[in-house]
């Protein structure tokens, strides 16, 4: 079962390098980690992550969903989704350029 979830992670990964910085598309990770949908588990950090990405690309709705995960994640998670989320920037950037 893990690798049917490590299977759906790395297609959700791959169609990222498609939308770039869809702000929509951010938001839809976010969605499918903070619910467990579209095969993923739930994963806080990860919906943080991308709803943190979905925010700089300008989603206002990333906004508030980020808020309402955060409520049930500990500091230190919070601040792993924020360097996870910098350190894709720093990827998809360069990759960009």
């Amino acid at each position: 079962m893990a690798s049917s979830f490590k299977s759906a992670a790395f297609l959700i990964e791959s169609r990222l390098a498609e939308a770039a910085f869809d702000p929509e598309t951010l938001f839809e990770l976010g969605i499918a980690y903070s619910t467990g949908s579209r095969g993923v588990e739930i994963d806080l950090i990860e919906a943080h992550k991308w709803f943190n990405l979905a925010c700089a690309a300008g989603s206002i709705e990333a906004q508030e969903m980020r808020a309402e995960i955060a409520d049930e994640m500990t500091a230190r998670e919070i601040v792993e989704a924020q360097k996870m989320a910098r350190a894709w920037l720093a990827t998809h950037q360069r990759r960009a350029a």
